[in-house]
């Protein structure tokens, strides 16, 4: 059996403990990473070291045009929407917050399977490799137990994701390749998440988490508060935030 894989990796430390996760267990991994225009590019430049410490194929993928599509979030649009501030994590809130890119994980997940499905059919129609020994999976890091209410972050949300790509997509209509989205750490809490990212040597010390693109995390925006969270509650002093 072949397996080829896409792990998108925007270089925090969710996303960074997944591709870990990914690189032991497909034979071939992608990891792309996404420029939209984010408030927070810093986590590009991250994503590309924690790449090269991984020694994997990656791709910058620049959909800044998303910026403009989706303004309506305080990522992609911090002059109208400026990023929240919070004061301790009592108080994140209930619903969706203005931090949420409108259906941003739903294009992210789009773009990931096409480039994916395109390494497959050339390894099936060019290089003659058999369908049947193909595995196509897409390797992502929503998280719905400490997270901020964004609706692409849940279980359902991928679900139904997937069946919709297999609906489309040629690989699976042809030739029987049914994508697959792996989300290992949709179900842990930042904690758990820590953990398993210490236990498995990811590289979280190369990672950025916060919605600020300053030389050091802000520590007042959601991101910053559930990941501090995370690590307090795990026992784990955060590598990042080491003088």
């Amino acid at each position: 059996m072949s397996s080829y894989g896409v792990t998108l990796l925007s270089g925090g430390l969710d996303s960074t403990t997944v591709t870990c996760l990914a690189k032991s267990q497909v034979d071939n991994l992608f990891s792309i990473t996404f420029y939209y225009g984010q408030t927070h590019s810093k986590e590009v430049e991250c994503a590309k070291r924690i790449a090269d410490f991984l020694k994997l194929n990656h791709k910058l993928m620049d959909i800044s045009f998303l910026g403009e599509i989706a303004w309506y979030s305080a990522l992609t649009n911090p002059e109208r929407f400026p990023i929240p501030k919070r004061t301790s994590q009592s108080n994140l809130g209930f619903g969706v917050p203005i931090t949420y890119v409108p259906l941003r994980n739903t294009i992210f997940l789009s773009l990931a399977a096409a480039y994916l499905e395109s390494s497959i059919l050339k390894a099936i129609e060019i290089d003659g490799e058999k369908p049947n020994m193909i595995q196509a999976n897409i390797f992502m890091a929503p998280n719905a137990i400490d997270y901020s209410g964004y609706p692409d972050c849940r279980p359902e949300f991928y679900e139904k994701a997937v069946e919709t790509l297999n609906e489309g997509s040629k690989i699976s209509q042809s030739y029987g390749i049914d994508f697959e989205v792996q989300t290992p750490i949709i179900t842990m809490s930042k904690a758990e998440i820590a953990r398993m990212a210490v236990q498995i040597e990811a590289p979280i010390h190369l990672t950025w988490s916060c919605y600020q693109g300053n030389d050091r995390p802000c520590g007042t925006c959601d991101s910053c508060i559930l990941r501090a969270k995370g690590f307090e509650e795990a026992g784990i002093k955060d590598p990042t935030l080491i003088e």
